[in-house]
């Protein structure tokens, strides 16, 4: 018996298919790739007011306006005023303009610091001029040449600087600079990192003020004994190498120690913490004067100790400690959330953000390491920690209690009590939080919506929509666009995966088209969130008739610590086998040609694109390769140890987790991209890889950039190179006959 409803539906459904497609078969399609990649700017839009520093307390934020001009609003009033104009500006002493990349503001509000002339040294990190310009006077000066992090004093009196592997002080009253370290030397470094520690426990700065401006605390760094890695570009007749210390894994580590500079008298004390061949990777500031919180991860990482510490005295007393049987995160780099512990001022309690009861929660403790109570808990995640507000014993942070795909803002007690959703639209939330803990801005996306920037108050009223983004609702009303789609299934294990799902222009269900994987799968990493999509080559592929899609695989972040630390040791496995069932889910459906599949990733995207294709042979036909790791044990200390354990132990995982060892199982085209300077995925990744694949006598295509660093492409003309050499290979390959 046929149901009537279903028909219906059915109807329904195919009649708004005709309207959709007739109705983006009228509006304005890319001209070419070109147009295409270069769109992506017009679908991103505006993200509202640039470079946000709240000052006066949280009662004013100020944000660049244009090119140079620095301005502030009030929230109370909605007030806006110019306090920055740099157009007629001139570096002092010269006729060249003033330019800058940053500023950050005194605590009085009185005086800008700005950091200008950057020269890029690793991913975060680089070397500039600081310059501080008085409001009052509109008077600019130089205070720091050279100097790879500058910081203001909390008091505004200071400015704190390291140049050189040594730590510095200028001072605004006296005009003085003050060395606080003399000893760097090559690869021996004062409040600064070297690269591993940069790259995977994600700080530039290695010091830190303290609160009252009377310390300053600092890493010093020991990379002598590291390997070095060399690198060129093979530039000219005679080849210039560059060279950094890089430990793969299993080779000698950086040393660190903490020091303590007492500012007044320059005394300077080392934290009594032994190293014992772990880690320290964070280090905070408590609200007892003198007082340092240190962070020790041995190294598998899978035991944290905090210690309390004496500044002046460098004793240091262990209050607790968190095991686990795989790893402990203390940030998340595909966040941007540097912290999961946090010191409020004013009172003597620290709060944590663990995994230990399967989700991410806060937990609250004194300074005795006492725990006082679990602010959260449920089947969910806290994923970001906004503010803590002692007097009025609240917290606001940002979970993924609506859905793992998307982030919304939250408030509760203290005691957990209380808590109440302060965003309402579904969607992506990112949040910028004011310190006094009165407002917030909002910037947020979901599927149909463009980009949106909001100033609200927490008890949540909007106060000011500060981005509406209609210039992209316009350029969408003449221009073709398909939406990304939101869907999910459940693996022949029982797990359930969400997806995106972008499908070509024109879309007729009674067609099959051939499907593009792009993925990154990396641990704690999330490629599918319910926000807008905004990729012009993801645009290009649907017009030009493919289905995009996006895979929250497992290793996922988001889904709490079962979905995502059960790759722990087996790098490679269940996100290959996830992409595997993805595939199989899509070949199901009737406007999917089964036989047409390809998978595209980039750096942990590259392995999983290249472990996937060869060790499930015959599910793809295509594999767009872009700087993988193709074996862990090439890879840096840090993040190859915390997700697949030490060497000679796990000796054997190793091995199945690399990508050359199942070369001759090639059953399809590997298309492959690199760069000889690429700092952090070496190239020998990928030349290991194409050798065990010529020793299996089967056929790659590879490509390599020599400048391109770990992006591959290394200008807007080689990006442009790169998207037309993957699109032309899907083109090429994919639509062409299917595998024998």
């Amino acid at each position: 018996m046929i149901n009537s409803n279903r028909t219906g539906w059915l109807l329904g459904s195919i009649l708004l298919i005709v309207h959709l497609a007739s109705a983006q078969s009228a509006k304005q399609r890319y001209a070419s790739l070109q147009q295409a990649v270069f769109s992506g700017a017009q679908l991103n839009g505006s993200q509202g007011p640039r470079s946000v520093n709240w000052i006066e307390d949280g009662n004013k934020f100020s944000f660049i306006d244009g090119q140079s001009t620095i301005k502030t609003f009030t929230p109370k009033d909605q007030k806006e005023e110019t306090v920055f104009d740099g157009s007629q500006l001139k570096f002092p002493g010269t006729e060249k303009p003033f330019a800058y990349e940053s500023f950050q503001w005194s605590k009085d509000s009185k005086n800008i610091l700005f950091q200008t002339n950057f020269r890029q040294v690793y991913r975060r990190s680089g070397i500039s001029d600081y310059y501080v310009y008085s409001v009052a006077s509109k008077s600019l000066k130089v205070v720091a040449k050279d100097a790879q992090t500058a910081e203001l004093s909390p008091d505004g009196q200071k400015i704190g600087y390291e140049r050189g592997g040594n730590l510095f002080m200028f001072d605004f009253a006296t005009q003085k600079e003050t060395q606080f370290t003399d000893d760097a030397k090559p690869a021996f470094l004062n409040g600064r990192f070297g690269w591993v520690y940069e790259e995977e426990f994600g700080l530039a700065q290695a010091w830190e003020w303290s609160p009252d401006s009377k310390f300053i605390a600092f890493w010093q760094s020991d990379e002598r004994q590291v390997p070095m890695y060399k690198l060129t570009d093979y530039k000219g007749f005679d080849e210039k190498f560059d060279s950094l210390p890089y430990p793969r894994v299993g080779d000698t580590n950086p040393t660190v120690r903490i020091g303590v500079i007492e500012v007044a008298n320059r005394a300077k004390q080392w934290i009594k913490v032994d190293l014992d061949g772990g880690y320290i990777p964070r280090i905070y500031w408590t609200s007892q004067e003198g007082q340092l919180a240190l962070m020790h991860l041995n190294r598998k990482q899978n035991h944290l100790r905090l210690f309390m510490a004496n500044g002046r005295t460098g004793q240091a007393k262990q209050i607790m400690e968190e095991k686990s049987s795989t790893w402990i995160d203390v940030f998340d780099f595909f966040a941007g959330i540097n912290h999961l512990i946090y010191f409020p001022a004013g009172i003597q309690e620290f709060y944590w953000v663990s995994d230990r009861d399967g989700y991410s929660h806060l937990y609250r403790y004194d300074y005795t390491g006492k725990l006082l109570n679990p602010v959260t808990s449920g089947k969910w995640e806290v994923t970001y920690v906004h503010h803590i507000d002692p007097k009025a014993r609240k917290v606001y942070f940002t979970s993924t209690e609506a859905s793992p795909l998307e982030r919304q803002l939250f408030v509760a007690d203290l005691d957990g009590k209380n808590k109440r959703r302060l965003t309402t639209i579904p969607g992506r939330h990112t949040i910028n939080f004011s310190p006094n803990g009165q407002y917030f801005i909002d910037r947020y996306s979901n599927t149909e919506t463009p980009t949106q920037v909001e100033l609200r108050d927490t008890k949540g009223s909007l106060i000011k929509a500060l981005e509406t983004n209609k210039q992209v609702t316009d350029y969408l009303g003449s221009h073709a666009f398909a939406p990304k789609e939101l869907s999910s299934f459940t693996t022949s294990d029982g797990q359930k995966i969400d997806i995106s799902i972008i499908k070509p222009l024109d879309f007729d269900p009674a067609k099959k088209y051939p499907i593009v994987l792009d993925i990154y799968g990396g641990p704690g990493s999330q490629s599918v969130y319910n926000d807008f999509a905004s990729s012009g080559w993801h645009q290009w592929l649907a017009q030009t008739g493919y289905v995009v899609v996006g895979v929250n695989n497992r290793g996922s972040g988001g889904y709490g610590r079962d979905f995502e630390k059960i790759v722990y040791e087996k790098l490679g496995k269940y996100e290959s086998q996830d992409f595997v069932e993805t595939a199989a889910y899509l070949a199901k459906q009737p406007w999917v040609d089964g036989a047409r599949m390809a998978i595209r990733g980039h750096s942990y995207g590259g392995y999983m694109s290249s472990y996937t294709m060869l060790t499930h042979p015959g599910i793809f036909k295509v594999s767009l390769v872009g700087a993988p790791v193709t074996d862990w044990r090439l890879y840096d200390t840090i993040y190859t140890e915390r997700y697949m354990g030490l060497l000679p132990e796990n000796d054997e995982k190793y091995k199945i987790s690399a990508v050359s060892p199942y070369a001759r199982n090639l059953a399809g085209k590997m298309f492959i991209a690199h760069s000889t300077m690429d700092e952090n995925v070496h190239v020998r990744n990928t030349f290991q890889l194409m050798n065990a694949l010529e020793d299996a006598g089967k056929d790659a295509d590879l490509r390599i950039y020599p400048p391109g660093a770990h992006g591959v492409a290394y200008s807007p003309t080689t990006q442009l190179l790169l998207f037309q050499q993957y699109t032309t290979y899907l083109e090429t390959n994919l639509k062409g006959t299917p595998l024998n």
